[in-house]
């Protein structure tokens, strides 16, 4: 059996809810369920790394206060608490570019606690796993991930951020050619890009997934929302795919779609998560 866990990052407070009823319709109603990496506080005037305005926030000028909780928009709040098939990840704290790639301890401590309260606080339950802002972690970070959450989701290990007593183990999953590392009670998912993204050719898009889902037992989709809607813009035919991805998974009896919970709550059947 082959598990896929979808992971959709950046849904914070000015997130519409009616688009992510638009992209994820077909998955719930086939009762795949869909992994959102929240934002709890998000920053209004977040930044990428090339300076530009993060295409997560709506287009113009934005007044008001310089972050959101999640709990301002009562009506995305209350679509997802309608809707189950969401399961909801804590995605960083308000999206500060690179924020967990930090050496500050006590600050790091605080973004993980506060978005945490955050996510509460709006109704949703107790985060167990996580997600730093462009998979970006620092040592620092990956150790105070690993004292709050059962599972980390990320792109990749990096040698020099890892914590050195994690190493032997890291050593050994490459050795056995395993994606993922369980560190004590934590199990860190890797993932094998974004896939699902309009930078990639739509053409290829779906056997590419395929691909990486029947190589391995554990695979984490990324895709992002807003990429569905860039600038204003929807872009049907990459909605067809996700749509097509839906049908592909709901149609496999040799692949399951779960959530990070399922895979915290050890509900695999034989065999190892990661």
């Amino acid at each position: 059996m082959h598990y896929v866990i979808l992971r959709d990052d950046d849904t914070n407070a000015l997130t519409p809810p009616e688009r992510l009823e638009e992209l994820y319709r077909p998955f719930l109603n086939q009762n795949l369920p869909v992994n959102l990496a929240v934002i709890p506080g998000v920053r209004t005037d977040a930044r990428t790394p090339e300076g530009g305005r993060e295409k997560f926030l709506p287009p113009g000028r934005l007044d008001g206060p310089p972050t959101l909780p999640i709990a301002e928009s009562t009506g995305l709040v209350q679509y997802l608490a309608e809707n189950p098939g969401f399961r909801i990840v804590q995605h960083g704290y308000d999206h500060s570019l690179f924020e967990f790639d930090s050496t500050n301890w006590a600050d790091v401590r605080r973004r993980i606690d506060v978005g945490a309260r955050l996510l509460t606080e709006a109704g949703f339950p107790e985060p167990e796993t996580f997600v730093a802002p462009y998979d970006r972690f620092s040592r620092i970070s990956l150790v105070e991930a690993k004292r709050k959450f059962d599972v980390i989701s990320t792109g990749w290990f990096e040698w020099s951020r890892l914590p050195v007593s994690w190493r032997p183990r890291y050593l050994l999953g490459k050795l056995l050619r395993q994606p993922h590392l369980r560190i004590g009670g934590t199990t860190i998912l890797t993932h094998p890009g974004c896939l699902l993204s309009y930078r990639n050719p739509f053409g290829t898009m779906l056997d590419n997934v395929q691909k990486a889902v029947l190589s391995q037992r554990v695979t984490v989709l990324v895709t992002h929302w807003w990429e569905y809607f860039r600038d204003g813009t929807k872009d049907q035919y990459f909605i067809n795919v996700l749509h097509q991805t839906a049908s592909w998974l709901a149609g496999r009896k040799d692949v399951r779609v779960i959530s990070f919970h399922d895979l915290a709550a050890g509900r695999l059947p034989a065999g190892k998560a990661a």
